[in-house]
């Protein structure tokens, strides 16, 4: 288990990068790893995230390119719902979420980065969005009360965070009884080779912060919810010109061929609406 001297350091690393992020085009971004920059800018294509620009509710300037999946698709949110989003960045996942939750809605987005908040509230401005909020915030203590959320979405972010059993403790805190996440993450299958694994770049890139996939669904149960299902899952092949930054060319052809990998996946889960778990009575 990381020390605590450890969470804060891969806490200051992610912010720092994020921060860089949030002043980049959303081109830049796709152009980098994961959608973060860790040079390779050569790379002219995207290494995860999905197509938004069909989806009802997208947001041009909001798009910067660095989800791992399409969450709200999966969601099952309603007219009316209080919806939070978990890494909101500059804000595209809520105002998706906003177009299905409509006026009567309520989307709250919370992100631990200054600059992201920043940009995602201009952006919320520019499009006259009431109902629509960004609160600066630590997902492993997360500014909002227990039970008020009827669903939560968070788009390749909860990878990233240092005590996952603590995110996930504090996302069954704030929704409501009955209430459910979708979630999209990256996680593993098998083990990762040791030089992406250690590598501080690929941790605020998205891949060395990921867990195991058993593992990760192990502790969204034991953080109390129920149902917990897979409701996409797509295997991320990262390229050769990423891979040889990290790992010896004998290493690239043996992970690229190998069992083990790299992979996107979309999960739901809900707060069951009779329990015994902690954040059940919040």
């Amino acid at each position: 288990m990381k020390t605590q001297e450890t969470a804060e350091q891969l806490k200051e690393i992610v912010r720092e990068k994020y921060s860089q992020i949030a002043e980049q085009s959303k081109g830049e971004n796709e152009s980098s790893c994961c959608g973060a920059t860790c040079g390779c800018s050569t790379v002219d294509y995207v290494v995860m995230a999905d197509d938004y620009s069909n989806l009802k509710g997208y947001a041009p300037d909001a798009d910067l390119g660095l989800g791992c999946g399409l969450p709200t698709e999966f969601a099952l949110i309603k007219e009316g719902d209080t919806v939070v989003d978990l890494g909101s960045g500059a804000g595209n996942d809520c105002f998706v979420a906003r177009s299905i939750a409509g006026e009567k809605g309520k989307v709250i987005g919370i992100d631990f980065t200054e600059k992201m908040i920043e940009k995602a509230r201009a952006n919320a401005d520019k499009l006259g969005y009431k109902n629509v909020e960004f609160r600066q915030g630590d997902i492993e203590n997360m500014p909002l009360a227990g039970g008020v959320a009827d669903v939560v979405v968070s788009n390749c972010v909860l990878n990233l965070v240092p005590n996952k059993k603590q995110a996930f403790a504090e996302t069954f805190r704030v929704l409501k009884k009955g209430g459910h996440f979708s979630v999209s993450d990256i996680v593993l299958v098998g083990e990762l080779p040791e030089g992406l694994q250690k590598s501080a770049e690929m941790y605020a890139g998205c891949v060395a912060g990921a867990i195991q996939k058993d593992e990760y669904l192990s502790i969204i149960k034991e953080a109390g919810f129920a149902n917990i299902s897979i409701q996409k899952e797509k295997r991320i092949n990262l390229p050769d010109e990423i891979l040889l930054q990290y790992l010896p060319e004998s290493q690239v052809k043996e992970f690229a061929s190998g069992k083990s990998g790299i992979f996107s996946v979309t999960v739901y889960a809900e707060k069951p609406v009779n329990c015994c778990a902690p954040g059940c009575c919040d």
